[in-house]
């Protein structure tokens, strides 16, 4: 995923304009469903490093662009210069991990066992955060873990293998790292733009990217393997066909789009306000897949879906509603 579901820390808001906010939430995360189903219809012919790549350094343009706007290139300065490599590196796990599910997992499925990022957020902010959760919120991240054993269906031993496993476990991988990302935002946004951490973001990226082609690049690793995520690793990275160099295109502008339309949406309206829209990306997910991919998730793994979603969107209004308290 591009920036999936990115759910940034409250601003000092100068606006309040919900409408907009909200608007430009739902085009975002209609931008990052287009942008997985992109990268899904590619993972068959390019690696995976070569399209990051790509996409990063459109993207890191744009960043450094914001930076402009807020305030120069002074503000990329920092004191805590580990912690934002650290941060960079987990988005990157994050990013490989996602992207390596979808070369083999529908993109409904692998979309919406990424979306039990919130409840890891929920569960990583006690620890780390000091902050307190009540019963209400602890119980609605039990019921979005079930949810992810019903998709996961540990009890159908004889119908998935060990590989197909793993890969199941790749969204919740990406979505774990993902909220370790964001309750680090939290801390390092206190001082640091959110332009100059997406620059170091961004720019993390590039140099992994860069690392797998020298490493990779040749697709020595790729020989002999069969799993369709490795292959999507480690295959070899080669020019864009003419009609695929659009759609590298493409990526790039919606890398533009989607971290503009979620700064913006940010910038307009309440976190809380906004946040819960963020989950019209899995509707969309679905429709991508059944007009591309001719698939519907089955009943069950609607099931799966619905218990994740609700779970996630009561803690986000659960979040909204208690003022500070634990509950």
């Amino acid at each position: 995923m591009a920036i999936l579901v990115k759910m940034p820390q409250a601003p000092v808001l100068q606006h309040n304009r919900p409408t907009l906010g909200i608007f430009f939430i739902v085009l975002g995360m209609a931008a990052i469903t287009v942008n997985d189903m992109l990268i899904k219809l590619l993972s068959g012919d390019y690696p995976l490093h070569q399209m990051v790549f790509l996409r990063s350094v459109i993207g890191i343009v744009f960043s450094l662009a914001l930076v402009q706007m807020e305030g120069g290139f002074g503000i990329l300065r920092t004191d805590k210069p580990l912690l934002h490599l650290l941060r960079g590196l987990l988005f990157v796990v994050c990013n490989l991990a996602f992207f390596a599910a979808l070369a083999v997992l529908p993109l409904a499925d692998a979309t919406a066992l990424f979306f039990v990022a919130p409840l890891f957020i929920t569960l990583l902010s006690i620890p780390i955060l000091g902050e307190k959760v009540g019963y209400r919120r602890i119980s609605a991240v039990l019921v979005g873990f079930a949810g992810v054993l019903v998709m996961q269906r540990p009890w159908a031993s004889d119908a998935l293998g060990t590989g197909e496993r793993i890969v199941l476990l790749l969204p919740l991988l990406a979505a774990f790292t993902y909220a370790l990302c964001q309750i680090m935002a939290r801390r390092l946004g206190a001082t640091t733009k959110a332009s100059a951490m997406a620059v170091y973001i961004q720019g993390t990226f590039i140099l992994v990217s860069l690392g797998f082609w020298l490493v990779a690049g040749d697709g020595r690793f790729a020989d002999g393997v069969d799993n369709a995520s490795l292959q999507f690793l480690l295959r070899a990275w080669r020019w864009p066909d003419q009609g695929d160099g659009l759609l590298f295109l493409a990526l790039g502008a919606l890398s533009g789009v989607i971290g503009y339309s979620i700064s913006q949406a940010y910038r307009l309206a309440q976190p809380a306000t906004v946040a819960p829209f963020e989950y019209v990306a899995m509707p969309l997910a679905v429709l991508w897949g059944w007009l591309i991919w001719d698939y519907l998730p089955t009943a069950l793994v609607m099931f799966g879906i619905v218990l994740i979603m609700g779970a996630g969107l009561y803690v986000f209004l659960r979040e909204r509603q208690r003022g500070g308290g634990a509950a």
